[in-house]
């Protein structure tokens, strides 16, 4: 089974994107990185009924992207906006976050 993590890049949320782009580069399907960092990691950390998956009394946190990832994995990066703990985080707020924790 393939695992995605987020540990690639020193500042949140470059790591991630980089590391579903190897993932496809090395011959997974688009659909089979996205499945490595959520549904995959779920399962082996015994998380399956919690999460990992959209489903009826699952935590879902979600991401709302401008473009299909299944056609290009680098559109994971085309952030819209955040679904997190049932609070809408809006693309301003996140830029506003991700600038704070940038390296300098």
């Amino acid at each position: 089974m393939v695992l995605a993590g987020s540990d690639m890049s020193p500042w949140p949320g470059e790591g991630i994107h980089e590391e579903l782009r190897l993932l496809v580069l090395a011959g997974l399907s688009p659909m089979a990185a996205l499945q490595a960092a959520t549904r995959n990691a779920a399962r082996v950390l015994g998380w399956e009924r919690k999460t990992g998956t959209i489903a009826v009394g699952l935590d879902a946190d979600l991401i709302v992207l401008d473009a299909d990832p299944l056609r290009d994995i680098t559109n994971t990066k085309k952030i819209w906006k955040v679904i997190r703990a049932g609070r809408v985080i809006e693309r301003a707020e996140l830029d506003s976050m991700l600038a704070r924790r940038a390296p300098r």
